[in-house]
């Protein structure tokens, strides 16, 4: 039974692909022509409004991730500061706890 599911599938795929070729060679009149290059262009106008959009989208994404990596590079240099602020402090008590022995 998977195997003559398989071989339907596959027949079902290449009907599709013998479909579409057979409607674009039937295409016979002006008329179908013009139907046929308006649907073309609709769909290519189409295809550039969302490359557009996506190309907009990655640019903001990029935008946003070089903003955060700044942040992260600041902090960074924040968390530094206080580690050696913080090891200075430890030294004095050091010192000072040394002092009183």
């Amino acid at each position: 039974s998977a195997q003559i599911a398989d071989l339907q599938q596959k027949l079902l795929d290449a009907d599709n692909g013998d479909r579409a070729k057979q409607r674009w060679d039937s295409i016979a009149t002006i008329l179908e022509a013009k139907c046929a290059l308006k649907y073309l262009l609709g769909e290519l106008v189409s295809s550039k409004v969302q490359e557009s959009k996506l190309q907009s989208g990655l640019q903001q994404s990029q935008a946003s991730y070089s903003d955060v990596q700044k942040m992260l590079m600041e902090e960074r240099n924040n968390i530094a500061e206080m580690e050696a602020e913080f090891q200075n402090q430890i030294l004095v008590q050091e010192q000072q706890h040394q002092e009183k022995v």
